[in-house]
């Protein structure tokens, strides 16, 4: 405890920092690995494409991306899951 209080003026705002970038990380993380938010961006790509605002061959290649990045936290969730039930 003492220790703490002779170190806070230094390694205080150290801490701080290390804390709000942990934050920023899981925030990120889960937008980054949320399926809800995937499939909503399917959606809107799929509504621009029928709109005309996104060609053929934009539509293809975002697509891929995004059903990529679905599969990818199809298996990550997956492999989650076989870990808890060890």
């Amino acid at each position: 405890m003492l220790m703490d209080l002779l170190t806070f003026p230094l390694l205080g705002p150290i801490r701080g920092i290390a804390w709000i970038a942990a934050r920023v990380d899981e925030q990120a993380d889960g937008e980054l690995h949320d399926p809800e938010r995937v499939r909503s961006q399917l959606e809107v790509l799929q509504l621009r494409h029928e709109l005309g605002e996104v060609d053929e061959a934009g539509y293809a290649v975002a697509e891929d991306e995004l059903l990529a990045r679905l599969a990818a936290i199809r298996e990550r969730e997956a492999r989650g899951r076989e870990a808890i039930e060890r």
